[in-house]
């Protein structure tokens, strides 16, 4: 009796510890685990970067984000700020005496400037202004601050219990999360950190962006619209003030399309910064390219323009002989950087994985921000081309089972080359699996390999769940991303059906059990995928629109509407046929639940009520589900959660 007493308890311990083996699946409820890093900063000495990281208050059903620091020299991880307070935009003093940030803790007029002393002690406010700050950056010498600020409502003082009624008289008048716009402009202020006297820099009917200091500190550049009517055209350029009140501005640019983002070389002798392809007033489909120019406007050359790829967050090495930069690619984003000796641009790391925010370290190495499909983004140094990961913010995944993640090509019936990825329950096929065509947004950005969350919990429920590049999408060439110009609904229908057809050809895709859905103009492609084919057997729309001529003045793209449409009285029919899901919805037989959020002003809830309305009455299930206080992007941590258990259950209803 004793010695089977000994096995059955040995049998009992081992069996735990299998089951303690055995990862969980990745579920709805895990994203309010996932951390949300961003804006890296080296310190002056290249030993720590500071960053911020947003958490989940589940007490609280929301984000909070505060800033850490993460040695360069060690594995040290400190927190730096807490509490219920946000902090955001850290930045060092030149003199690595401070790490200031953002925040709008014990201020009633919004964010202020705040110090943290590296030798220790509790943050101190610094600035105490009116309006809106939303940006700044410290003069080389550490004695002075640049301050983005958009002008105040009512002179910075408290809204009245009823307020006054909203006068508009502007063309781009509504945005999202801003709301009704209230002719408010963003200006340049230089502020003093011992005296602290703030002293205006610019003003007028314009708006200021990107302030960067010249190294000798007598300049700032930053980026304007003064065209005649900026509201009109996308149309800013590139200026540099002297960094004194009156002080002259100089226009460096003359591109009719926008130039971005100036960066002065460590040396001061040049300006890099981003232009789009395009010179026209405003074309959606666009990709910007890296330019360089002496420091005065001269000279000026694009320098990525052959590559025919966008290209984000430019970069100077510290020695000045580099500018680095993240490339967009089909299915990827990796680093490169261009030689000021030799001309040349070559690959510095590339990989099955995204790389963003690139940020100088030592003399030209890099930290940037990572993501790979099995992992949220994370710190990562590049040095010498190599990958050296910093940051463990996303280890909780180690005990989460995730969906396998792979590339696919396929061939629309026009001909058209079509990447995409597909999300597997498992790396090992066993049989064909019901199937989810989860359509990307935009329509100008694209599915990479890079970490997604509603796809991983889709996939991970037991679905093959497809992220299918149509036409419109970047990362392809500027050709690829024009074609869609016009004509919505047209070609990406051909390149999402086609890569349908290709999984199901290939055994993945169980062609009885065939799901779609998307938000935003994922959402606008289901409408019109299911009122071209009737497959589907569920579908999910969120915040999408078909009824387009019901947009016009509703939501905020008005500018892209007159430049790519025209307005609808001078282009009716155009517009009637691009609201083919709308008038065609006797042809939908897919059951679809439509959601939004009640104050999405980008697409706006009207837009789901029709669609809705549309099937209701045909007697075809559907349903809508409104989300209160929300925008286009959910905030409330409870609603993503809420929302990505409602796609699953409408799913499995009708798929399973």
């Amino acid at each position: 009796m004793k010695k089977s007493l000994l096995i059955g308890v040995i049998c009992f311990v081992s069996a735990f510890a299998s089951a303690q083996d055995v990862k969980k699946p990745f579920s709805p409820v895990d994203v309010l685990k996932e951390r949300n890093l961003g804006d890296p900063q080296v310190s002056p000495d290249d030993k720590w970067v500071a960053y911020t990281l947003s958490e989940v208050d589940t007490a609280k059903d929301r984000s909070f984000s505060h800033l850490w620091m993460q040695s360069l020299t060690g594995g040290e991880s400190i927190e730096l700020t807490h509490g219920s307070d946000d902090a955001t935009n850290p930045r060092w003093s030149p003199d690595g005496r401070y790490l200031s940030f953002l925040s709008s803790r014990e201020s009633k007029t919004g964010s202020q400037v705040w110090l943290l002393d590296r030798r220790g002690g509790e943050a101190s406010k610094l600035t105490d202004v009116k309006g809106d700050l939303n940006a700044y950056a410290w003069s080389p010498d550490a004695k002075k601050l640049v301050l983005l600020i958009q002008d105040s409502e009512n002179n910075g003082k408290e809204d009245p219990k009823n307020p006054l009624p909203i006068r508009i008289d502007s063309y781009h008048f509504k945005q999202d999360i801003d709301g009704y716009l209230h002719h408010l402009h963003t200006h340049l202020y230089i502020f003093d950190v011992e005296t602290k006297k703030l002293d205006t820099l610019t003003k007028g009917n314009t708006d200021e962006q990107s302030p960067e200091w010249s190294p000798d500190g007598k300049l700032i550049a930053f980026t304007s619209n003064h065209t005649a009517d900026p509201e009109k055209n996308d149309n800013a350029d590139i200026f540099r003030i002297e960094a004194k009140p009156n002080g002259q501005i100089q226009q460096l640019t003359t591109w009719k399309g926008h130039d971005l983002n100036p960066k002065w070389s460590p040396d001061g002798r040049y300006i890099a910064y981003l232009r789009s392809t395009s010179d026209v007033d405003y074309i959606m489909y666009d990709q910007d390219v890296l330019c360089l120019m002496d420091a005065d406007g001269r000279n000026n050359k694009t320098l990525t323009l052959k590559l025919d790829r966008p290209v984000v967050s430019p970069e100077w090495s510290k020695d000045s002989k580099y500018i680095a930069f993240a490339v967009i690619d089909d299915r990827r984003s990796y680093l490169a950087q261009y030689s000021i000796d030799t001309k040349k641009i070559s690959t510095v790391n590339n990989g099955n994985y995204g790389i963003s925010d690139v940020v100088a370290f030592m003399a030209s190495s890099w930290i940037v921000e990572l993501s790979t499909p099995y992992l949220p983004t994370e710190l990562f140094a590049v040095e010498n081309g190599d990958l050296h990961r910093l940051t463990h913010h996303q280890d909780w995944l180690n005990n989460i089972k995730l969906a396998h993640v792979e590339g696919f090509k396929s061939v629309s019936k026009d001909g058209t080359d079509v990447s995409g990825l597909i999300y597997l329950p498992d790396s090992v096929r066993t049989k064909k699996l019901p199937f989810i065509l989860y359509i990307h947004g935009g329509p100008v950005g694209q599915d990479d390999y890079t970490f997604d969350d509603i796809r991983q919990a889709l996939a991970c429920e037991g679905y093959a769940v497809a992220a299918v590049n149509y036409r419109g999408s970047n990362g392809r060439g500027i050709d690829y991303c024009k074609a869609i110009f016009a004509d919505w609904g047209n070609k990406e229908v051909t390149d999402l059906l086609g890569a349908v057809d290709e999984l199901v050809k290939d055994g993945i895709a169980d062609p009885d059990h065939l799901g779609i859905g998307g938000w935003s103009y994922g959402s606008i492609l289901t409408d019109y995928t299911i009122a071209t084919d009737t497959r589907f057997k569920a579908g999910v729309a969120g915040a999408g629109s078909a009824l387009q001529t019901t947009m016009y003045g509703s939501d905020e793209y008005v500018l892209q509407y007159d430049n790519e449409l025209g307005p609808p009285w001078k282009s009716q029919e155009k517009w009637i046929n691009l609201s083919y899901p709308f008038f065609h919805a006797d042809r939908i037989k897919t059951p679809v639940m439509f959601m939004s959020g009640l104050k999405d002003f980008n697409v706006p809830t009207a837009g789901s009520e029709q669609m809705y309305m549309a099937l209701k009455a045909q007697n075809i299930p559907s349903e809508l589900i409104l989300y209160p206080n929300q925008y286009h992007e959910f905030t409330v941590p409870s609603y993503q959660v809420d929302r990505l258990k409602r796609y699953i259950a409408w799913y499995n209803k009708y798929l399973k």
